[in-house]
């Protein structure tokens, strides 16, 4: 009977033990991240028969076992991989907010005082001060727009940087779980389960979710996890695959995800990735960035355009046409890198692409494809928002119009694209970035009109001449024109008749605030002409006394030039350059406002997920201490037993002796 109670109070001492052990393991591990906590499995040992019943055998331990729920896991899991991707956007946000300063540090700011500059210059046109101070407002606007870009393109440079490390930290992490995996699998047979193995596989993986969604794939044979991104697979078994980042095949100035798997790597489309700071990256990349840049182009094309076509109008101090004051990026066409080549690895086919009219250009880019039913046709699609656009050759020359008119021409070149070809069209990307003032003479500025219009001496009625601007038609500079007005009608018209000095003639009808145009010129008058005013309007003679183009220039600042839609009638709608550039701010402020929002929201679900786990997975010092306390008692418990035991086995002999 001693030995019975002798092997009782040793498996009730192992036992203790093996609590004792566990619990001083917890206690150790209380801090480490990921570490679930232990418990011992026991079960009571099968009882004896005897005449008189059965007599228990004591205890037997089972397993140590850790406390793990997986749906929980696999919870908190996808938290951390959408507050990761949260996170990382409004990271690269806030940068990109930097970039566009309110207030003096401003685009707007200083187109602004580009325009002031051209109203003082049409208060003194010849004065050489202020011909200087507009060259130095027009550098101060070349050299904000071309800081700008290359901010974007340092941003741009950052996020290939992360998505490449976040692709090497991938790989790594991955061969880790495959390794794991083996070694796992390997200690099936022991019928066992390795606790600390599995914690180190689950925050190994949790590690990978931070970088991008996985998705977990369990075989409960081998005991080994399989996982999947975007649906491909990065783990399988024992065998991991590499995560790369390559430069986009539509674009390389911006990354691409590849997926390296039996058959080759595979691309990662954005869409595919469920979270991870490499989606947060992606969307950046692909949209945020994307779309700043484009606004900006679209303001620097417009701006310098308008203002260079301004220029051309006038007249300089040498009485010439004015030449440009600004340069801007030319527009970009990019071939996809899957399109043909020829033998030296050049591409077959080629588009080209012409600016036709900066005030509708788009803030987009543009897919261009061949129509695959239909032979000789292109599908086009402004990628901004989705939006199909019509292409159509009506001269059959080769040069594409859009419809509706998207303020540029395509040129398809010879051969022309295949069925399967597509091309990336940057109207306006490249714009700011290559911005600069190219008049470097301040007589070149054209602040003279080419005409002066002056009344007639012996008019009775109220016109004032209010204004004199070239509005970019056909004209011959060296015509004068007369201007007779007959009797007002009841509406408050008055008709008119012009006489052009080469003899040419013709008739119209003058309303309040509606300018008449002649010969390449708009006149616009105040008050209202009398039966047999006169105007005339003759070629300028001295260039250094007019400022009629320096106050059209100066003008600009309240003109609609930005994203205007064309219509049969003309462009209407759009914004002025100072506009375009407040709501460029607007725009990054909402998407900023908007990524910190929603990275408050996923890390408030993060911290609920994790306080989830914890709370069924994570160690508790106190309650661990009141078991250490009550093992410590069951252990001393078991060897009162086994003393008692070898008590009466020394009794027991005694007797037998």
């Amino acid at each position: 009977m001693s030995g019975s109670l002798m092997s009782i109070g040793m498996r009730a001492m192992f036992a203790n033990s093996a609590q004792l052990n566990t619990t001083g393991h917890n206690i150790a591990n209380a801090n480490v991240q990921g570490y679930s906590r232990q418990d011992v499995v026991l079960s009571t040992a099968q009882g004896q028969f005897t005449g008189a019943g059965f007599f228990g055998k004591g205890v037997n331990v089972v397993d140590v076992r850790r406390v793990h729920d997986e749906f929980l896991t696999m919870q908190a899991r996808a938290a951390r991989a959408l507050a990761s991707s949260d996170a990382a956007r409004l990271n690269q946000l806030s940068g990109l907010e930097e970039v566009f300063p309110p207030g003096e540090q401003g685009l707007g700011y200083a187109m602004g005082d580009f325009f002031a500059a051209m109203v003082d210059l049409g208060n003194s046109p010849a004065d050489t001060s202020a011909r200087q101070a507009v060259l130095s407002r027009a550098s101060d606007v070349a050299n904000r727009f071309t800081y700008a870009s290359n901010r974007l393109d340092v941003l741009a440079a950052g996020v290939r940087d992360d998505m490449d490390n976040a692709a090497k930290a991938i790989t790594s992490l991955a061969q880790q779980v495959a390794d794991l995996n083996d070694r796992i699998a390997g200690l099936r047979g022991l019928e066992q389960s390795p606790n600390d193995l599995l914690d180190q596989r689950d925050s190994l993986i949790a590690q990978i979710g931070e970088y991008a969604g996985v998705t977990t794939v369990n075989d409960e044979g081998a005991g080994t996890v399989n996982l999947f991104i975007g649906g491909q697979p990065l783990v399988v078994g024992a065998r991991s695959y590499s995560v790369e980042a390559r430069p986009d095949p539509v674009d390389a100035s911006r990354s691409a995800l590849y997926l390296g798997g039996d058959s080759g790597a595979s691309m990662l489309r954005e869409s595919a990735l469920t979270g991870g700071s490499l989606a947060g990256l992606m969307r950046f990349q692909n949209k945020d960035l994307v779309d700043a840049r484009n606004q900006l182009g679209q303001m620097a094309m417009a701006f310098a355009t308008q203002v260079n076509e301004a220029q051309q109008l006038g007249l300089d101090l040498n009485e010439q046409a004015g030449g440009p004051l600004f340069a801007v990026g030319q527009p970009q066409v990019l071939p996809n890198g899957a399109n043909r080549r020829d033998a030296s690895n050049a591409f077959i086919a080629s588009v080209g692409m012409s600016i036709t009219d900066a005030t509708v250009l788009q803030a987009s880019d543009y897919e261009l494809r061949a129509d695959p039913d239909n032979l000789g046709a292109y599908l086009m699609t402004r990628l901004s928002d989705g939006a199909d656009v019509a292409l159509s050759d009506t001269d059959g020359d080769g040069v594409w119009n859009t419809d509706p008119d998207q303020g540029f021409t395509v040129t398809i070149g010879t051969p022309a694209p295949a069925a399967g070809e597509s091309f990336l069209l940057r109207p306006v990307a490249n714009a700011a970035g290559g911005m600069r003032r190219v008049l470097d003479d301040p007589d070149g500025i054209a602040a003279a009109s080419p005409f002066q219009a002056a009344t007639g001496a012996s008019n009775t009625g109220t016109a004032t001449v209010d204004m004199l601007r070239m509005t970019g038609g056909a004209s011959d500079r060296a015509l004068s024109t007369d201007i007779t007005f007959g009797a007002p009608a009841a509406d408050g018209s008055v008709p008119y008749s012009w006489t052009l000095s080469d003899g040419s003639t013709g008739t119209g009808t003058w309303r309040a605030g509606e300018p008449i145009e002649i010969n390449g010129y708009a006149l616009s008058l105040n008050g209202v002409p009398a039966d047999g005013d006169t105007v005339s309007v003759a070629p300028t003679l001295h260039a250094d006394t007019d400022n009629g183009n320096a106050l059209a220039m100066s003008r600009l600042a309240d003109e609609r030039m930005v994203g205007r839609t064309p219509g049969a009638g003309g462009s209407t709608g759009g914004a002025t350059v100072t506009d375009a550039y407040a709501d460029l701010m607007a725009d990054v402020g909402v998407r900023v406002q908007s990524a910190r929002s929603a990275s408050s929201i996923s890390q408030a679900g993060l911290t609920q997920a994790d306080n989830a786990v914890l709370d069924k997975s994570g160690v508790n010092l106190d309650e661990e201490a009141a078991r250490l306390i009550q093992f410590q008692q069951g252990y001393q418990a078991a060897a009162k037993v086994l003393q008692v035991a070898q008590s009466i086995f020394d009794t027991m002999i005694q007797l037998s002796r």
